[in-house]
């Protein structure tokens, strides 16, 4: 099972872990792990590559993904939420999609 814990702070993403191997398919086919992986490296690019937000992020191995928004200035509050509601929904659907496969869990503070 893929399982996927989301934070999010006054609706801005904070962090973002995600591990395991869903088992949809042979490893590197995997539809699931495919869809996964791509929604959290878009993510992270495209926040990393921002002006004005700090990120860490890390794929230690295979399996296991994370990202922590460090700082944010404010004009691209907007644009982190953007970033936020495109990840939540997207995760959330490969999760309502392939509820054997994947597990998505988001924290609101």
């Amino acid at each position: 099972m893929l399982k996927a814990a989301l934070v999010l702070k006054n609706g801005l993403l904070e962090s973002c872990g995600i591990s395991g191997h869903a088992g949809a398919g042979p490893k590197g086919a995997d539809i699931v792990c495919a869809a996964v992986t791509v929604l959290a490296r878009t993510a992270y690019s495209t926040l990393s590559g921002r002006n004005g937000i700090a990120v860490q992020g890390d794929f230690p191995e295979r399996g296991e993904f994370f990202l922590e928004v460090t700082g944010i200035d404010p004009e691209n509050t907007e644009f982190v939420s953007g970033i936020t509601n495109f990840l939540c929904e997207g995760l959330s659907s490969v999760s309502d999609e392939f509820l054997d496969h994947c597990m998505v869990r988001i924290e609101r503070l």
